[in-house]
């Protein structure tokens, strides 16, 4: 089990500060235990769902409905879970208003939000494709996630910088008084970090229970002055994919997580308090319930391809138009420059396929920036949106959603 260490917080006297932040005092922070060599011995129910979430993703990524755009899909995926994983943390924004600041450029006054959303995707592809494909990992690897997810945002100064002061979760932002949470001193942090790596590393263990262990690890530590969140879960597709089980599409995990934040939050917290039972069960239906919902949008992206195709005269195989139809659940709002680069057309070839498209109500066009000329896929967002809707709403059947339902503006 962890331990509690007693800590004395003393403030800065170079920084101005009310009064009432001013004194110190005596506080708490929890130091996990080490888990490289932990030995989980489960009840057998636990282990009967644990194997169904790895039988769940390697299904998803071996058995999926006959999708046409398959890097597509992928691409969808890992934007869904990358916007849920940012909402999270509090980082609210629709699909449509994402997909303009993505193809906006220049042209866009900044948008912030966008910004930490954008990057969290790029977190997550590197996380996927690069830290994945490490034969040992290390700390650095996970620092690199950080990394990427920050150097982008306005808080580019902490990217892949390692704490090295106490933080906290909850209470104010002046000390850790009254704090939900207070992770380990940052004097532990290089070991745990280390410890957890190791773990990572290991071949011999369920990887739905691996990833519930690493993922609540990481964010017991909380190496980071912020962004934890987000790093974290990222790993859980680190440690799927280095087991070879998910090659091809990532499970929206983080997008079941946010149906209920609460449920997340209260999750975590029994693994700190040596309940860890009660959130491998958790995770493992997580996993699951978002696998199946990966399964019905493949098959709902199938359909919606075949309306387009059937909308253009079914474009012959090899065509721009054929190409940019496969293209578009990846990049639902796009400039030209974006077609010539998904499909190999020529400028000319571009343009037509376009504008034979839009004629044919495929897509549509849009402003994006001050006064850049865009073309939107149509029916696409609606059918993302209604997507997490339906994860959204509780399985009672309720109409009200558990959390804020996607919105288009």
């Amino acid at each position: 089990m962890g331990h509690f260490v007693t800590r004395r917080w003393t403030p800065d006297p170079s920084l101005p500060m009310d009064p009432r932040f001013s004194m110190p005092f005596e506080y708490e922070a929890y130091v996990p235990e080490e888990i490289a060599d932990m030995d989980p011995v489960l009840p057998a129910s636990v282990s009967r769902v644990l194997q169904e979430a790895d039988e769940a993703v390697r299904e998803l990524n071996d058995d999926l409905p006959s999708v046409t755009g398959l890097e597509a899909l992928a691409r969808q995926l890992l934007r869904q879970e990358s916007v849920a994983s940012s909402r999270i943390e509090g980082l609210v924004m629709s699909h449509r208003r994402l997909a303009r600041a993505a193809v906006a450029g220049d042209d866009q006054h900044r948008d912030t939000t966008a910004e930490s959303i954008l990057a969290n995707i790029a977190a997550m592809e590197h996380a996927i494709t690069v830290t994945s494909a490490l034969a040992s990992l290390a700390p650095a690897a996970i620092v690199d996630v950080h990394r990427v997810l920050m150097e982008s945002t306005r808080d580019a100064r902490i990217a892949g910088v390692v704490r090295t002061r106490q933080n906290w979760i909850g209470g104010n932002n002046h000390n850790p008084r009254g704090a939900a949470f207070v992770p380990p001193p940052a004097s532990d942090v290089g070991r745990l970090l280390a410890d957890l790596a190791e773990f990572m590393n290991r071949r011999d263990l369920s990887p739905t229970l691996q990833a519930a262990i690493a993922h609540a690890q990481f964010e017991t530590i909380h190496p980071f002055p912020d962004g934890n969140g987000r790093t974290g879960r990222c790993l859980i597709h680190v440690v799927y994919r280095r087991a070879a089980l998910a090659p091809r599409f990532v499970p929206p995990v983080s997008l079941v997580l946010s149906t209920n934040s609460d449920a997340y939050v209260r999750g975590l917290t029994s693994y700190r308090a040596d309940n860890t039972e009660g959130w491998y069960l958790d995770f493992a239906l997580t996993v699951i319930k978002a696998c199946r919902a990966a399964r019905r949008l493949a098959q709902e992206l199938d359909e919606l391809d075949e309306r387009w195709l059937a909308q253009a005269g079914n474009p012959r195989r090899g065509s721009t138009a054929r190409k940019l139809i496969q293209a578009l659940p990846a990049q639902p709002i796009l400039r030209v420059s974006q077609v010539i680069a998904l499909t190999g057309a020529r400028t000319t070839a571009a343009h037509k396929a376009m504008n034979d498209l839009h004629a044919a109500g495929v897509l549509k066009q849009v402003t994006v920036g001050r006064r850049n000329r865009a073309w939107e896929a149509v029916g696409l967002l609606g059918l993302v949106d209604e997507f997490e809707r339906r994860l959204a709403t509780p399985e009672s059947g309720a109409d009200k959603p558990m959390r804020p339902a996607p919105y288009l503006n």
